[in-house]
């Protein structure tokens, strides 16, 4: 037989196993329970948000799925900005109300960003200028259009203004991402298969339990955008759709690059190319000015006072560049 001492030996580990397991267990029950109550949280705020902040403008039906598009202001040309990554139209707002007192202007949400319904993959440069095509013609907004780009929304641009020439009257690019920036040979870029968007990345499971709500103000990201349009801004930011979208762009960011870099000219088409210079990267001012080699009627307005983000460092700015080229069409 066993004496006492070797007995109490194998007694004490178990009972030692069975108190981690049951503290185990408790912490299992804790972590699912928190993610429940987050992700009835995120749904109940969504649902606020939507009867508190509706479209400003209309959603109009691309093919299965709707795009938010806000025109404002009467006048020929149409001027369309297309926002830059993570962005969307209501980053706008204070650039639109100044221009819209001069001609129209469409700002528009690329698909599961701001108010749009999500879109399928791949988000890149082809298949986000061939819906806001769509977009334009669904929605009976008519050409010519002045095309502004701003950061990742000056690779759309770029495709958009070569695929429908006949329609785009002039570009202005505000600090656009550059064909410079990729980081593999246009080679070695494979596309992903067209599919409905999985929405199921780390950022978009983070955003439906919702943590991305939560900390969104902790960590900064709020535009310093007026009060009417700030509030709705951050609301649907955070949304799983928008956190999926902005993955997704991200995903596909070389791609777009490299199909950005295969359009060489525009020809004589005329062509702003604004650009901040507080805070850029390393080369920023040096792709900057290769943009003018897109056209042979091109200009570069250097901007001492902004950084990558001129629609909220200066819009006025971003405004008179954009009237400047409306005035000389006209």
């Amino acid at each position: 037989m066993k004496n006492q001492t070797e007995l109490e030996a194998v007694v004490v580990p178990k009972r030692r196993g069975r108190g981690c397991l049951r503290w185990l267990g408790v912490l299992v029950v804790l972590v699912v329970g928190l993610i429940l109550v987050g992700i009835v949280y995120e749904s109940v705020a969504e649902a606020a948000d939507i009867r508190a902040y509706p479209p400003p403008g209309q959603m109009v039906d691309v093919g299965g799925y709707r795009l938010h598009i806000n025109c404002t202001g009467t006048g020929s040309p149409t001027v369309i900005i297309d926002a830059g990554w993570g962005d969307w139209s209501l980053a706008w707002s204070v650039v639109q109300a100044e221009v819209a007192k001069t001609t129209q202007v469409c700002t528009y949400d690329r698909a599961g960003m701001g108010y749009s319904e999500a879109g399928p993959v791949p988000r890149n440069a082809e298949q986000i200028a061939a819906e806001l095509h769509t977009l334009l013609e669904q929605a009976n907004i008519a050409g010519p259009y002045v095309m502004a780009g701003h950061s990742l929304g000056g690779l759309p641009v770029r495709v958009f203004t070569h695929n429908y020439p006949t329609e785009v009257a002039g570009v202005v690019l505000i600090d656009s991402m550059s064909p410079r920036q990729m980081t593999r040979p246009p080679s070695e870029i494979e596309s992903r298969t067209p599919s409905q968007s999985s929405g199921v990345s780390l950022p978009s499971l983070l955003a439906r339990i919702g943590l991305v709500r939560l900390l969104v103000g902790p960590l900064g990201f709020v535009r310093d955008l007026p009060p009417e349009a700030k509030a709705a801004f951050i609301a649907f930011s955070v949304t799983p759709r928008s956190v999926q979208a902005w993955a997704d762009e991200g995903a596909d960011l070389q791609e777009s690059l490299a199909q950005a870099d295969a359009i060489k000219s525009f020809g004589d088409l005329p062509l702003f190319v604004l650009t901040g210079t507080i805070d850029e990267q390393a080369g920023w001012q040096t792709w900057q000015a290769e943009l003018l080699q897109l056209s042979s009627n091109s200009q570069q307005i250097v901007l001492e006072n902004s950084g990558h983000n001129i629609q909220i460092d200066q819009p006025e700015a971003a405004v008179a560049a954009i009237l400047d080229m409306v005035s000389q069409l006209r």
